[in-house]
């Protein structure tokens, strides 16, 4: 999290054999997700959460009110309304939703190489919006943007919205508008189980070499206190980067990580528990160290479509949420009671 916008709690080369086919198909989702921008087909189809100030409970449905233009609350956000503007008007004359999501992250938008569509937390969401505004669940184009494209894309226009695991925080409410908050989440560590030396976001990480995701809050946790690991790729952020330690996608991470490239990641656990369940030599380690909330994104100044996402998810809160978290997420991140309550202001 930039600028301390919550406080962080106490802050080997090894290469794996015999994993088969879950590190190939790892090798071949990374390199498939580090695609910018990539249309995809109009488809039909651990640990818990850090605990924060704003405690999860199911069905929550009043949301409290806030101070605005303060960054003490930066999940707080507009007030729910079903009002069209210019925003809602471009969705319904367009007929499709255009939606920036992830095709690589296992249970939160991820491609079901058996069915051959989009699945996942984050993609019941994009579809309940579309429902609400157009009629449809189905009226949504889905579009896999990198973790470093998601402003970008909202940016030019190429996508109404990102439903992508995207954390808000102080710095992102000045480049994009967000919703209310959808999930709770936490930074933490994923190494292999057999490094018993890597115990979490402490002393452990020193000269140890971390993977995180460019433009992530994992990478500005590490700029803030790296505890003497390896984080950074030679000429990072320029032409000369080597791309190895920051990667355009997590998954890239879960890559490199097996084929031992680096010894550990930093991450949010929500993702973490997922790639954990996608391959079992690798682990949680320690606690979370952050408290972060998700949001769904949309171009600054598109007021209308903000508070319509907030209006589905003041419904979305009381009843399919749990659905969802049931279907996608509980076998692997236990725990949970609900989503956060919402904040407006």
């Amino acid at each position: 999290m930039p600028n301390g916008t919550y406080p962080l709690v106490r802050r080997t080369a090894m290469r794996f054999r015999g994993w088969g086919g879950v590190a190939a198909m790892a090798v071949a989702c990374g390199l498939t997700a580090s695609l910018t921008l990539l249309p995809l087909a109009h488809d039909g189809g651990g640990a818990a959460a850090a605990p924060g100030t704003h405690g999860a409970g199911p069905g929550v449905g009043t949301g409290v009110q806030v101070k605005a233009d303060t960054c003490e609350n930066p999940e707080a956000s507009l007030r729910p309304s079903t009002a069209d503007g210019p925003a809602i008007q471009a969705v319904k004359d367009r007929g499709k939703l255009i939606v920036g999501v992830d095709q690589s992250s296992f249970r939160w938008g991820y491609r079901n190489p058996e069915k051959g569509i989009l699945e996942g937390f984050d993609i019941d969401l994009a579809r309940a919006i579309a429902k609400d505004i157009l009629g449809d669940e189905n009226a949504v184009i889905f579009r896999a943007i990198p973790t470093n494209q998601r402003i970008a894309a909202l940016d030019s226009g190429k996508v109404d919205l990102v439903v992508r695991t995207m954390t808000i925080n102080c710095k992102r409410i000045q480049q994009v508008a967000f919703s209310t908050a959808y999930f709770q989440a936490g930074q933490q560590v994923l190494a292999p189980k057999l490094a018993k030396d890597v115990t979490g976001y402490d002393s452990s990480l020193r000269g140890k070499r971390i993977c995180t995701a460019e433009g992530s809050t994992a990478y500005e946790a590490l700029e803030e206190n790296s505890f003497g690991a390896l984080f950074k790729d030679e000429g990072d952020g320029t032409k000369d980067d080597k791309d190895l330690l920051t990667v355009p996608n997590q998954l890239d991470c879960l890559a490199r990580l097996q084929l031992g490239e680096v010894d550990a990641v930093v991450t949010d656990n929500a993702l973490a528990a997922g790639q954990a369940a996608q391959d079992p030599a690798v682990e949680l380690k320690g606690r979370p160290f952050t408290t972060e909330f998700y949001g769904v994104a949309a171009k600054l100044g598109n007021d209308d479509l903000v508070r319509r996402v907030n209006h589905v998810l003041v419904n979305y809160r009381n009843g399919p949420w749990q659905e969802a978290y049931k279907h996608w997420l509980k076998a692997d991140l236990p725990g949970i009671t609900g989503p956060p309550a919402p904040l407006y202001k």
